[in-house]
């Protein structure tokens, strides 16, 4: 893998990583809503830990992080050649900043 792609992609995981919790930190603000359904669902920020910490300890470990990330990149190389084209990586990116809109996560 060549030193450009692999810089592209640690630029988009940081960036889309940063936008799913920058997205989910504001979705922990309050909101006018029911307090019975806020009690009851979970938050963007608690679904991205749900979907992370795999041995349920209430953190994110790197191992987890990649393993996550391992995942989504997977699931964007629809060529699987293991490289994301320039659409593939479109699509990833939107699919990070959109997490919740029913799009299956990968591994699921």
């Amino acid at each position: 893998m060549s030193k450009l792609f692999k810089a592209i992609v640690a630029t988009t995981v940081v960036f889309a990583t940063g936008s799913i919790i920058t997205t989910a930190v504001a979705a922990d603000a309050p909101v006018a809503a029911d307090s019975a359904k806020r009690e009851t669902a979970l938050t963007p920020l608690a679904q991205l830990l749900q979907l992370m910490d795999t041995d349920k300890n209430g953190k994110v470990s790197k191992e987890e992080f990649m393993k996550f990330m391992e995942a989504e990149f997977d699931y964007a190389d629809k060529s699987k050649d293991g490289q994301l084209d320039p659409n593939e990586l479109k699509q990833l990116v939107f699919r990070m900043n959109h997490p919740y809109t029913g799009m299956p996560r990968a591994g699921k």
